[in-house]
């Protein structure tokens, strides 16, 4: 089966290029294209695909918006965000709304493919270490996730412990070292707490992790 793409960029050129790149890949189908983030929305709910590729910055609906209509909708949908540059509270923005990865816009082919890829499996693209030093930087300066935060009422100690130690940065195998678990059993409360919680991947969960108060950034 093939992973359909929906190509969100107010460039027409640029969304051309994804296109070609994309469409070079057998497994891969770029089933639309928007020309802003309220187009996009509208397309993710009607085509149903399976990545989104989002520039952040667009005219009307930019890309962090259109993000959090995508994830308030319900979609299964993964956002990848394409910014310019890599170093852009947006881009943290947009993790915290609900987008799975980020990439730069000058990303080689082979890779961006194989973001997708991943991303589609449900795959976090990012290193949690590597989440958790953006969001250390950018977390005191966003805005928080607005309304209530999620109640951690549903885990068990256990899977707090967990979520926590993944919040932290550690891999399954090291947090079975720590905690004197199989890898398999950490795994297992890894997606527990993502179903309980309705989270999309271990980006999320670092997100939730520090809006919920479980870590807090390392500047403060």
């Amino acid at each position: 089966m093939s992973i359909r793409v929906v190509i969100a960029d107010d460039q027409a050129l640029v969304r051309g290029g994804f296109r070609m790149i994309l469409e070079a890949r057998a497994d891969l189908e770029v089933v639309g294209e928007a020309g802003d983030g309220g187009e996009a929305a509208i397309l993710v709910e009607r085509l149903r695909p399976d990545v989104v590729l989002m520039d952040v910055r667009m005219p009307g609906v930019d890309g962090l918006e259109a993000t959090r209509r995508i994830v308030a909708s319900g979609s299964q949908a993964r956002v990848i965000v394409l910014t310019t540059y890599d170093v852009d509270e947006s881009v943290f923005a947009a993790l915290r709304a609900g987008a799975s990865a980020f990439l730069l816009k000058d990303v080689r082919p082979a890779e961006l493919v194989e973001a997708i890829r991943v991303v589609a499996r449900g795959d976090a693209l990012l290193a949690p270490s590597v989440t958790r030093r953006l969001l250390d930087r950018f977390v005191t300066v966003l805005p928080g996730p607005g309304g209530s935060p999620p109640d951690l009422g549903p885990l068990t100690g256990r899977e707090v412990e967990v979520l926590r130690l993944v919040a932290h940065a550690l891999s399954n195998a090291e947090i079975a070292e720590r905690l004197v678990l199989t890898e398999a059993t950490v795994k297992t409360h890894v997606s527990s707490v993502l179903r309980k919680l309705g989270l999309r991947d271990r980006v999320q969960a670092v997100v939730l992790a520090y809006d919920v108060g479980l870590v807090r950034p390392r500047s403060t």
